[in-house]
């Protein structure tokens, strides 16, 4: 197949490069790959040429800082930005080349075996199968207290210590790799210190993926743990799964003297996965048994020494921050203590209570429930423009509003779009708390409060008016039952108008 490039447009407006090679008889299957770090999308062409697969697109990009993709090299702002740019480059793949999720297949390597595989976790997408080589799920660094040390010390880069002697027995393979102008040896400090809390994650909770996986390992490999990936692939709840070693090789398993037999065992699986039908495993029961299920078990296991201690701690610096207190006294998740959260302003009695909030706000859970809101309000605001630009009526419904704030500063945003919302909670302080602020933000008009049982599904049904725009936000995950969260969800599609709308948050992990 003749080899072509092209670009596409990531998340935050980057222009990321990729190769592609398409079959000449139009397909509808595609294979993605990921090269390892360091390098770029023109060192797979050998290995496309090998896989021989006549009636599968293959489509490989270069990482942002790598290749022709623009970039400081081998940096990025975080390893998360990169995830997204995966999530990206696949949408951009599904949609511009007809390609359906569960006919994508993703070989990642090395470094972006990581990030390929955090993608699976994090989006869980519907692909048909992902293929995971030599993965850096511990990298070897050889110097003591490594990590430690470049947490204290944050130099922006380092460099490389990998040779290519380490990566191949192919000595010509090896001289390419010293030659190559687009392979550089530096590696942002924040990139690896992302890499390995993000592989350190993956590994604890693989149990979560039920993706085919097909994982290679290499046996003499300086650069990454074997042991690692022994112990990703042992968690994976995949029911097919396979994980096959190559004793003798080094880690760029791609450029090695063995690699045509690598190459066969890729392509065949390749081929046994698009050979059989297209199939998701069933999760409505996965409250009930399996991964999560046990993880739930676990999570209620809380009467260690361990979890006396932090309850103690949390009890006295309640009277001193004024965020913890509130998280105390009605829930660290009640719609009060998020809408703190949200407001973002340390409290507390004296200084060192406000330098206690000061840090409970800027935990990392709290930044994500910020984040999260950022999200929500993008979308909210999308779908509230691309009603009005259609001549639709915009009606929002929030089952579970909390203090409602997200929805509200949202409105405030469009004082020239009429828009009325319903916003609901079982709880009468936080019915309160949305019509005082509807109230300071002179929206009494347009916002109406109630309460409600977001799991009624009758009560659901009823609502009027029918929304056009439901919203359904940091509710799920709080219970264990999945019947309960079916109950809900049917109540919502009673609530929506037929072509309406949903918007819904989750945290999966």
């Amino acid at each position: 197949m003749e080899e072509t490039e092209q670009t596409f447009i990531s998340w935050d407006g980057a222009e990321l490069f990729y190769r592609k090679w398409v079959p000449d008889k139009p397909t509808d299957k595609a294979l993605l790959l990921f090269h390892r770090g360091h390098e770029h999308s023109g060192r797979w062409q050998e290995t496309v040429d090998s896989l021989d697969l006549g009636d599968v697109a293959i489509f490989a990009w270069d990482t942002r800082g790598h290749g022709h993709s623009p970039g400081k090299r081998g940096a990025a702002n975080g390893l998360l930005d990169v995830i997204k740019d995966v999530d990206c480059f696949a949408r951009h793949i599904s949609k511009e080349h007809g390609i359906p999720w569960e006919n994508m297949i993703v070989l990642a390597h090395s470094l972006a075996a990581v990030t390929v595989a955090a993608w699976v976790h994090d989006y869980a997408p519907a692909i048909r199968a992902m293929i995971l080589a030599t993965a850096a799920f511990h990298v070897k660094l050889y110097v003591p207290f490594a990590i430690p040390a470049l947490r204290i010390f944050r130099p922006q880069f380092v460099k490389s210590y990998v040779k290519s002697k380490m990566l191949t027995h192919d000595r010509e393979q090896a001289a390419r790799y010293d030659s190559d102008p687009l392979i550089f040896r530096q590696i942002a400090v924040n990139v690896l210190l992302d890499l390995h809390d993000t592989a350190k994650r993956l590994v604890a909770d693989a149990g979560a993926i039920r993706t085919p996986t097909l994982m290679i390992g290499a046996g003499k490999d300086w650069i990454v743990s074997l042991s690692a990936q022994r112990k990703f692939f042992d968690r994976l709840s995949s029911v097919e799964k396979r994980f096959e070693v190559f004793l003798e090789a080094y880690h760029a398993i791609f450029h090695e003297t063995n690699r045509h037999d690598i190459v066969d065992l890729i392509g065949n699986f390749v081929r046994d996965c698009f050979a059989k039908p297209a199939s998701a495993p069933s999760l409505l029961t996965a409250d009930k048994s399996g991964y999560t299920a046990r993880e739930y078990e676990r999570l209620k296991m809380n009467g260690s020494v361990k979890f006396a201690i932090a309850r103690a701690g949390l009890k006295f610096a309640g009277q001193l921050s004024s965020g913890i207190g509130i998280g105390w006294r009605n829930g660290f998740d009640s719609g009060l203590s998020l809408d703190y959260v949200y407001r973002n302003e340390p409290q507390g009695w004296s200084a060192f209570g406000r330098s206690i909030d000061k840090s409970y706000l800027n935990s990392i859970g709290w930044r994500g429930i910020r984040q999260r809101k950022a999200n929500l309000e993008k979308v909210l605001c999308d779908l509230i423009l691309k009603l009005h630009r259609e001549n639709c009526p915009v009606k929002i419904l929030d089952i579970a509003a909390g203090a409602g704030r997200y929805v509200i500063d949202t409105i405030s945003a469009f004082p020239e779009i009429p828009i009325g919302a319903t916003l609901c909670d079982y709880k009468q302080e936080n019915v309160d708390a949305v019509r005082a602020l509807a109230d300071a933000s002179n929206l009494d008009g347009a916002v109406f409060a109630r309460r409600g049982d977001a799991f009624d599904r009758d009560s659901l049904g009823r609502i009027q008016p029918r929304a056009t725009i439901g919203i359904v936000s940091g509710l799920y995950e709080l219970f264990p039952s999945n019947d309960l969260v079916l109950t809900s969800l049917r109540g919502l599609a009673e609530a929506i108008e037929a072509g309406g709308y949903l918007i819904y948050t989750n945290q999966p992990w």
